[in-house]
């Protein structure tokens, strides 16, 4: 199909990021096909109506607007999420906290509790629902409570727990951190993906990041640990004995966080997870039973 090749070499001289998949999936979008089917209608010359659709698209690829803001969709964990502005878009390296866990957090946990009967698990900064859902899918015997600070980041979230079936699992609060849940230890699982983009990191961010993703969602302070080093402090009274605790971290900071971890006293087996680029991307750790 020449206008694929076409729209990758005018990406590409026009310093878009990843021309070929930009193109690929824009072309997919306007023709409402996936990406598998754009092949085997390759041959087929666009209609003039389809050939218009295309180019607006592309006029707003060009322009820096992410692949998944103009479609309204991101892949996580093979599954389809919807995306909108007001969420950070989903990254391949976050699957790293999705594995961790897993790792843990078997399907049989409920055996560990048998008294209280399902556990229960807490994201903080829910975003677009990404990890919580698919942790919500992939542990079918868990329940849920998922907080964000952001309204319209929870409607996004809402939506795709209605789509992915697991609405019924998920309670979403609105909250600054933990500031909505009372303190006590009733979660055999806590997991965030918070804010944890140091400032001067940020400020050479890429232009699609740097301008079209929620700056709140990125920013986190000076050395990215303003949320995270709060939320590691009050973990201890959250978490049940024995339950998990599993932070996404930038690429330097898992050394600092795992330190930040082991200071509260109440963590074992506190390990530093590699995501599929060797990034030291997790922190994990056990509440310890006394």
């Amino acid at each position: 199909m020449a206008v694929l090749k076409w729209t990758t070499d005018y990406f590409q001289e026009k310093g878009v990021s990843e021309p070929r998949a930009s193109a690929e999936v824009l072309l997919a979008h306007a023709l409402h096909l996936s990406r598998l089917d754009l092949y085997l209608r390759y041959d087929q010359p666009l209609t003039p109506e389809e050939l218009t659709r295309f180019k607006a698209l592309v006029v707003r690829r060009r322009a820096g607007e992410p692949v998944a803001y103009i479609t309204g969709h991101k892949e996580f964990w093979s599954l389809d999420f919807l995306v909108t502005p007001a969420v950070l878009i989903p990254r391949p390296e976050t699957e790293t906290l999705i594995a961790s866990v897993l790792e843990v957090f078997p399907p049989k946990t409920e055996d560990r509790r048998p008294k209280t009967g399902m556990p229960w698990g807490l994201e903080v900064g829910v975003g677009s629902g990404a990890i919580i859902i698919t942790l919500a899918r992939e542990l079918p015997h868990t329940r849920w409570v998922g907080v964000d600070i952001s309204g319209p980041a929870l409607e996004v979230a809402r939506e795709n727990a209605r789509r992915h079936e697991v609405s019924h699992r998920i309670s979403f609060l609105r909250a600054d951190l933990l500031a909505a849940l009372k303190p006590e230890p009733r979660f055999d699982l806590l997991v965030a993906n918070l804010p944890y983009v140091p400032r001067p990191v940020f400020e050479e961010l890429h232009k699609d990041i740097k301008e079209y993703e929620p700056r709140e969602a990125l920013l986190g302070g000076e050395d990215g640990l303003d949320l995270i080093r709060p939320l590691v402090q009050a973990a201890p009274v959250m978490l049940a004995p024995g339950g998990w605790l599993a932070l996404e971290v930038a690429d330097g900071q898992a050394e600092k966080v795992a330190a930040l971890v082991e200071e509260t006293g109440k963590f074992e087996q506190i390990d530093k997870i590699p995501d599929y680029l060797g990034v030291e991307r997790v922190v994990r750790a056990r509440r310890r039973e006394g």
